[in-house]
């Protein structure tokens, strides 16, 4: 035999032998087998639990039980007396050291998403997918779960951490049962392509997605005013690019980002923490007369908030407590367990509808709740110690209702999640910003957050969400071969289209080109697919339309 058609053989066999050793057929789905250990952790630290046989795992009177639902493994929690930190679940198995692994993040992506060797100290958000040139095995746990879960490949095992912390201590279960999650798995079809596989993976964890009715396209001001933004200033920039809009059946958005509420007067000027969200300031003064401007100019209006965004003023009974990352007294969060504030919420929200916005863009919740962002989060989603007013939820349960929240109140409005936990958004939010920010000053930022993010969240999109790339920075500091390619990559892959132009950068050729790609965007149009992205952490060979189209980031 060919030695390498041998080894191509082999590591064929190692990963079939990997996914079928891992599980079990159930009806037309398989499942995962029980775990070989299941461990728990309180204040006093991690400790296994003693299998009852079957489907219980205890210690004290703490249990973890399994429970066959559908498709997926139950995995529910018990802790009457201690408060519980959380839950890991592990199958032994040597894993293929040649394998590559993918895994997801926790909220927006920070360029640094790619296929992977195994690394038992990396923590894998969500899922983990791992495929070794021949077959893929697919893991993960179902969108909306009330734990934030990851997974572990060590050299020889799997695990599945499920997280059920309450701010920085354990959670306070008392007598309730807490469904933590639902495990499920899935390996690849004869001839179906890693980025196949992973798109049917997407759809089994999120069995019913919030999708827009047609593809969402449009402008944002933020990368060119970066908040220094005012009526004037959106009305002129709708009516410039609204003149390139040829699709009248599906008109493009346009979002007012940050820099249009009542400021703080211990920060005036910054958008970004207003003091006041569902008020305007100054250089607005009627919202809804705003948004019946951008209508009669031709688009849809839309509008950026900070949900979580106490006013200076609030008496500290409704704030969170103070942590590193959430500690200046400048910038007030409110507690979300407290329902004063969850009306709050909703209450702005509402108000949004009423002005006549049929987009809604909200923003900072996941820093807000924990104090830092998703690439800060390697030894821990926040630092330790502390709790919310409501010791009985745990963080991904509380995550959960304040979505839920901003879903009643948002009613038939678009929302796009931004800095939100991206498996909790899924099946709530119709858009959400899939990477941090891209740039209309610095090219690389945009290639690193907006070409990598789309490349890897691209099965996510329409079976989670929509994933928004986030914006083209159409500016003269930003070379314009590149961000024609990163325009012309968003507008034929179906993901959202969103451009923010510098009117002095746009002469004939980029009007030009803009028009094309709204007409685009604006149609339904086939998943673009990142043909390098098993070797290219900014994928540069993409399928689009059924052609392929080779990019050249720089």
């Amino acid at each position: 035999m060919h030695r390498r058609h041998f080894v191509k053989l082999s590591a064929g066999t190692t990963a079939a032998l990997l996914f079928n050793r891992l599980t079990y057929a159930a009806g037309n789905s398989p499942l995962i087998n029980t775990p070989d250990e299941v461990w728990a952790q309180t204040d006093a630290g991690w400790f296994q639990l003693k299998s009852l046989g079957g489907s219980s795992f205890t210690f004290k009177d703490i249990e973890v039980s399994l429970k066959n639902n559908g498709n997926a493994l139950g995995v529910y929690v018990q802790s009457p007396s201690a408060a519980l930190s959380g839950v890991r679940l592990k199958w032994k198995y040597p894993v293929n050291p040649a394998a590559k692994v993918l895994g997801d993040h926790w909220e927006r992506t920070y360029g640094d998403v790619a296929w992977k060797n195994p690394d038992s100290k990396a923590k894998n958000p969500w899922y983990v997918l791992m495929h070794d040139d021949v077959q893929t095995a697919c893991f993960g746990v179902k969108t909306g779960c009330n734990a934030i879960c990851w997974w572990t490949v060590n050299q020889n095992s799997l695990e599945l951490t499920c997280d059920t912390h309450s701010g920085g201590a354990g959670v306070q279960l008392g007598a309730r049962k807490l469904h933590a999650a639902d495990i499920i798995t899935t390996g690849n079809t004869a001839d179906e392509t890693p980025f196949l596989t992973a798109r049917r993976f997407c759809k089994l964890m999120c069995e019913k997605p919030r999708l827009p009715k047609q593809p969402v396209y449009g402008i944002n001001d933020w990368y060119y005013a970066y908040g220094n933004n005012s009526a004037k200033l959106i009305k002129e920039l709708t009516a410039l690019m609204a003149d390139l809009v040829t699709d009248t059946d599906n008109r493009p958005f346009s979002v007012i980002d940050a820099g249009w509420a009542v400021y703080s007067p211990y920060l005036p000027g910054d958008g970004g923490w207003a003091d006041d969200f569902s008020k305007p300031n100054d250089k607005f003064r009627d919202m809804h007369l705003m948004a019946e401007d951008i209508v009669k100019l031709g688009m849809r209006p839309g509008l950026w908030t900070r949900a979580l965004c106490a006013k200076y003023n609030d008496s500290p009974n409704l704030l969170a407590p103070k942590i590193p990352g959430r500690d200046d007294p400048k910038n007030p969060v409110l507690d979300p367990t407290i329902p004063e504030n969850i009306e709050r919420v909703k209450n702005n929200i509402a108000i949004y509808k009423q002005w006549g916005f049929e987009m809604v863009k909200h923003d900072y919740s996941t820093y807000d709740i924990t104090g830092r962002w998703g690439l800060e989060m390697t030894d821990a989603i926040t630092s330790p110690g502390w709790s919310f007013n409501d010791k009985g939820k745990t963080t991904a349960e509380i995550i959960n209702h304040l979505y839920s929240s901003i879903r009643e109140a948002a009613d038939d409005m678009y929302l796009i999640g931004c800095n939100t936990m991206s498996h909790l958004s899924a099946g709530v939010f119709e858009l959400n910003r899939i990477g941090d920010d891209t740039s209309g000053k610095e090219w690389a930022r945009t290639r690193k957050m907006g070409v990598n993010t789309l490349g890897f969240r691209m099965p996510q999109h329409n079976t989670f969400y929509a994933v928004d790339g986030d914006c083209v920075g159409l500016t003269n500091e930003v070379s314009w071969d590149k961000n024609k390619q990163w325009m012309e990559l968003l507008a034929e892959s179906s993901a959202p289209l969103f451009i923010s132009a510098q009117p002095e950068a746009l002469g004939a050729e980029q009007k030009a080109f803009i028009k094309q790609c709204f007409a685009k965007a604006a149609k339904v149009q086939p998943i673009g697919e990142p043909l390098d992205w098993l070797t290219n952490p900014l994928p540069a060979k993409w399928k689009l339309n059924g052609r392929e189209v080779d990019f050249d980031w720089g």
